[in-house]
């Protein structure tokens, strides 16, 4: 199967609200979704944009701050009439060793990778519970296995994402609500291109590949799966 190619109406009765939604991964995530018949409301701090195919575009909220978070949760499920899927791709990167470098960075990207996850997923608990079978799925990283240096802040915040999936998928185990992960390599995107002109692009994830497993992780045929932390690594 191709990147454009999917499915069709396997997802027809999933309605999924994606944060990081106008992000270069959200967008690849919300398409591959609806390719898939989900409905899908798209979250994002960044102003609000029609994009084509989705039910709803919500922007200009900012995760870290809860009465916005549950507004737009709110909203994206009366958008969708009800919602029974949250994909967590919010996040954000920074490259900063610990000698020379700044605690506001770890504080930002607990903030941005970790702390967003927890307050889209608590806020869309009593959503997915009244829907349940229901499911959530976290963009994680496989740095969070294995960190480089000057992947310290961005890694530990990554791998707290693991954790609070595996955590959470144990809380809600006997509630209908699955949990997983996606640790994804390098994904190809136009920013990481710029920053590594010499790299082999060819062996980096691609976003439709990883939204792929996102979709997969959001199905009936992955009803037996939760807690489960995957690396999507292409040949990286």
């Amino acid at each position: 199967m191709t990147d454009t190619q999917a499915p069709e109406n396997s997802l027809a009765s999933r309605r999924v609200l994606v944060t990081g939604g106008l992000g270069v991964l959200g967008r690849a995530v919300g398409h591959a979704l609806a390719a898939r018949g989900a409905r899908v409301v798209l979250l994002d701090r960044a102003p609000v944009e029609i994009v084509h195919g989705m039910a709803g575009v919500l922007g200009d909220t900012d995760l870290g701050h809860e009465d916005d978070t549950a507004a737009a949760v709110a909203e994206a499920a009366r958008l969708m009439d009800g919602l029974n899927a949250l994909v967590n791709v919010a996040g954000g990167f920074r490259w900063e060793k610990l000698t020379g470098g700044s605690l506001s960075t770890w504080d930002a990207m607990y903030s941005t990778n970790l702390r967003s996850a927890v307050a889209a997923s608590r806020t869309a608990l009593p959503h997915l519970r009244a829907a349940a079978p229901a499911a959530i799925v976290n963009v994680g990283a496989l740095a969070a296995i294995k960190a480089g240096a000057g992947m310290g802040a961005y890694a530990a915040s990554k791998a707290g994402v693991a954790r609070l999936t595996e955590a959470l998928a144990e809380e809600l185990k006997d509630e209908g609500v699955r949990v997983n992960a996606v640790l994804p390599s390098i994904l190809d995107t136009p920013a990481n291109r710029a920053d590594m002109p010499d790299a082999y692009v060819s062996r980096w994830v691609t976003a439709p590949q990883l939204a792929a497993v996102v979709a997969f992780l959001l199905s009936d045929d992955a009803a037996a799966v939760t807690g489960a932390c995957i690396p999507v690594a292409g040949r990286v």
